[in-house]
């Protein structure tokens, strides 16, 4: 057995109400890909974190190469061969994609000469980027991208990645494992963090599972279910969505024939758009990101405008009203950035249950926010929803990705609308909350509720939709039951070229 790269030994950390990390031990060894494991608010990001040098330790021990290590930032964590590919983007919107790489790099090369760099390293990993596209510009899926390649290009001893694949298709997952498992035959070590455990038993040789804060327990993933990681990670039995049959009513939703330009030079301008949604069904989305996701939730949602009738809701036409005068009507939308578009990071959660509630739930009168209401309100949806915070005053950065999500979609859920349009539902959100948002969208839509979700997640469309569809350069394919679709069949119509034909099976 050679000597590890990196042990932790009872490494703690706690913040004000919450132990975050409680005794934690792990190591990791050269050339090893090690999955870190836990529910939403386990203490994966804080351990990690404070590997990477963002967070202190309370007390415990790291070392490093059998040397005592403690990083007072993440600069000395990178000179040390740490690199970390973050869950919520460490970029700067004002700044283009080789700017951005460039200040993760003590010695960065002249500009022409990293951004050659960074065309040859994405297109190599099958992650093309262009280094003067400015990152504010950028879709989800493509700024992580931007974080994955800057991570490569700094040739590290231990790759810390969280999330990595929420927004990738089967293809660019494959492309990117191969070069991962390249990486580990080079003696690369990686750290990784995934909710998707059928990735971490292909791609991990270890496992380290948390649960409240410490560690629970360890596994070899190839030798170990899905379902028995899923269940030392909650500690208990794992319930699956169940599906109830329904019948659909008429039509909620209408979308005919619709094109809007691109609200940037950098966007998607959709193209020839129509698309009808029943009541009680289910319409999933699939598609690579950029292809058009967000500005299709944004025109839905009626923060892009457009021809009045050219979207219809119950016979309506709404495409010229705004998202309060849509969510008066019963049209919600969740978006897929948590962080700064569906939640604004320091206003406190009841704060956040306030912005969009305010018209469905009756949260304003004469002018006047009912505060009180308010804070009810976000208190029904940390508990219908098992938010892990410690209360409705916390800000809404300081919960974990996956907890924000929650909330955000319980948000949504629980002011019963009558039509939901959501994108990425269960982003970065581990199984057992996974199963439970999308058993709440199987529940909304059995009560009569139209659902449009958007996702890149082949298993998550299939497991819940009716009917589904794929968005491709902004143009929509025609609809297809999902009933006897592959994932395969699901994956090559969102990788493919437009128009492309997919053989039934």
């Amino acid at each position: 057995m050679t000597d590890p790269l990196l042990s932790l030994s009872g490494v703690t950390k706690a913040y004000p109400g919450v132990i975050a990390n409680d005794q934690v031990s792990l190591t990791i060894q050269p050339g090893e890909v090690h999955a870190l494991l836990g529910e939403n608010g386990a203490g994966k990001s804080t351990l990690v974190k404070m590997i990477y040098g963002l967070v202190k330790p309370d007390s415990g021990e790291m070392k490093l190469n059998g040397a005592a290590f403690a990083p007072a930032e993440p600069r000395q964590a990178r000179a040390d061969g740490i690199a970390m590919v973050f869950q919520h983007f460490s970029l700067f919107d004002a700044l283009n994609v080789a700017e951005n790489i460039a200040l993760g790099m003590e010695n960065p090369p002249k500009m022409r000469d990293l951004a050659r760099r960074i065309r040859d390293v994405s297109q190599t990993y099958g992650l093309p980027l262009d280094p003067s596209r400015r990152v504010g510009d950028l879709s989800a899926g493509e700024r992580q991208r931007v974080e994955i390649i800057r991570c490569l290009l700094q040739d590290p001893k231990l790759l810390i990645m969280d999330e990595p694949t929420s927004v990738l298709t089967p293809q660019e997952v494959g492309i990117l494992f191969e070069t991962l498992r390249k990486l580990r035959s080079e003696g690369t070590s990686i750290l990784y963090i995934s909710h998707k455990l059928e990735e971490i038993r292909s791609l991990c040789d270890a496992a380290t599972i948390l649960r409240l804060g410490k560690n629970v327990g360890s596994c070899i993933p190839s030798d170990t279910s899905a379902r028995d990681m899923a269940e030392m990670m909650v500690g208990s039995a794992l319930k699956t969505p169940a599906r109830s049959t329904r019948s659909f009513g008429d039509s909620a939703l209408e979308v005919q024939n619709l094109t809007v330009s691109a609200p940037s030079e950098f966007g998607t301008t959709l193209r020839d758009i129509s698309l009808t949604l029943r009541q009680g069904e289910i319409l999933g989305i699939g598609g690579v990101a950029g292809n058009g996701q967000d500005e299709l939730l944004s025109v839905l949602s009626g923060e892009l405008s457009t021809s009045p009738a050219s979207v219809q809701l119950n016979g309506h036409s709404i495409g010229h009203l705004g998202p309060n005068q849509r969510r008066g009507l019963g049209l919600l939308s969740a978006p897929e950035e948590r962080l700064g578009h569906a939640a604004a990071p320091d206003m406190s959660l009841t704060e956040n249950a306030m912005l969009t509630g305010a018209v469905r739930e009756k949260l304003a009168q004469g002018g006047f926010l009912k505060w009180g209401a308010a804070r009810g309100f976000a208190a029904r949806i940390i508990e219908a929803f098992d938010v892990r915070t410690p209360g409705t005053e916390n800000a809404a950065r300081a919960l974990s990705g996956g907890n924000l999500q929650k909330f955000v979609i319980g948000r949504e859920v629980l002011q019963n609308p009558k039509v939901l349009v959501v994108n990425q539902p269960t982003w970065g959100v581990d199984a057992a909350a996974a199963a439970a948002i999308r058993q709440s969208l199987l529940d909304l839509a059995a009560e009569g509720a139209a659902i449009l979700c958007i996702s890149q997640d082949l298993d998550e469309l299939m497991e819940i939709s009716d009917i589904f569809a794929a968005l491709n350069e902004g143009r929509l394919s025609p609809p297809r039951e999902t009933t006897g679709l592959t994932v395969e069949e699901i994956g090559l119509m969102m990788g493919g070229a437009h128009g492309m034909e997919v053989a039934h099976v």
